[in-house]
């Protein structure tokens, strides 16, 4: 019997859950629109508490939920907005850290379950790590479950003080628009992009600090000799994108910034190869993404990118923009070591959990916390 219908064979009513979820992380929001998704289709009530431009991007409501406009801020209309919306909750699964904090304080003085995931880790010196830290002791301690998409990060969670912390690696819906069925030809789009006779490359990140962006720059200086010239696409948007702008028209790179784009799956189906500098995800989307299109992928060694991708991708140092051009020339070279990563690829990718998966053992960590008590126990 499943969760959701174990719940409803004691006479209450359907399982009502609200997701907290910031909005400001690929991999969280997709996963919270899968997530939304399955938990509808099994009878749970969803209600989604997310910035409108997440709804807009994701489609919570598409997938069946409710929608609650509720901003990234923690200041106190947010945090009351919050509360309201889960007055009628019989549970709370918070996504990150800043919204596992506002739902903390929204939660305050109740009872109601909160379940918490962490998809990310939170780096920062000084006074703001201090305060991170406060923060995830504070949101750990006050969760009834903490789920872990990596198993440093359930490590980091019972180190802060989780009472209950486990693995729970999340899928990435796939495909996220068309890598397996694109409806533009890869030729087009490589046409469309410039990339007609000459190798692709594909970057997807926010162009935000520390996302490894001006390593791609440096590496994109190092294959400037090669003949075809290589073509690098970075698809996103951020604060850095005059500068990066500014060194790429000045340094005549083979650079290209595409903005934000909602057609990556077909510039992956289009790329001879996709690049990630550096991940902030503990489960990076691209690199997911990247196997799953069976594209050869390069990735820094950081994180928890090699527990990931395994074998199935040219890992190099981080922060090493020679050894990274490197690994890219290489590649480009070598068409046998290419085929080899996209078949191992495909043999990782096998290994991660599907979308029923990851929403069985949620739904069974909400059964846990929701059922009813035998009379007499408490």
């Amino acid at each position: 019997m499943s969760p959701a219908s174990s719940h409803a064979s004691h006479g209450q009513s359907p399982l009502r859950t609200v997701q907290v979820l910031g909005g400001g992380n690929a991999g969280s929001s997709a996963h919270v629109r899968s997530l939304a998704a399955g938990l509808v289709a099994r009878g749970v009530r969803v209600t989604v508490c997310a910035p409108v431009e997440a709804d807009r991007a994701y489609g919570f409501t598409g997938a069946g939920a409710a929608h609650v406009h509720v901003p990234r801020s923690s200041d106190p209309v947010s945090v009351a907005a919050l509360r309201t919306a889960c007055a009628d909750a019989d549970l709370v699964h918070a996504h990150g850290l800043h919204a596992s904090f506002r739902a903390v304080l929204a939660l305050s003085g109740r009872e109601t379950p909160l379940v918490v995931t962490w998809h990310n880790h939170s780096h920062a010196e000084g006074p703001r790590g201090h305060l991170l830290r406060m923060l995830e002791r504070r949101v750990v301690r006050a969760a009834a479950v903490v789920l872990g998409t990596t198993s440093e990060l359930v490590d980091r969670a019972r180190h802060r003080g989780a009472r209950d912390a486990r693995l729970a690696a999340v899928a990435v819906p796939r495909p996220r628009s068309g890598y397996e069925h694109p409806e533009r030809p890869p030729s087009k789009v490589r046409a469309e992009l410039g990339a007609t006779d000459r190798p692709l490359l594909i970057a997807v990140a926010s162009l935000d600090p520390h996302r490894g962006h001006e390593l791609l720059l440096d590496a994109a200086r190092a294959w400037r000799l090669l003949d075809p010239l290589p073509l690098l696409v970075i698809a996103g948007e951020g604060p850095l994108r005059g500068a990066l702008q500014r060194r790429i028209e000045d340094e005549e790179l083979p650079v290209r910034l595409l903005g934000r784009r909602d057609d990556v799956g077909e510039l992956l189906a289009a790329a001879d190869m996709a690049l990630l500098p550096g991940s902030w995800e503990a489960r990076s989307v691209l690199a997911q993404e990247a196997l799953h299109a069976r594209v050869p992928l390069v990735a820094a060694r950081t994180g928890s990118v090699p527990e990931l991708v395994g074998e199935a991708a040219e890992l190099v140092p981080t922060g090493d923009p020679e050894e990274f051009a490197a690994a890219v020339v290489r590649l480009l070279g070598d068409p046998g070591r290419c085929q080899a990563l996209r078949e191992e690829g495909a043999r990782q990718a096998a290994t991660w959990p599907t979308e029923d998966e990851t929403v069985a053992q949620v739904l069974s960590v909400y059964d846990e916390l929701t059922r009813p008590r035998p009379l007499g126990r408490r």
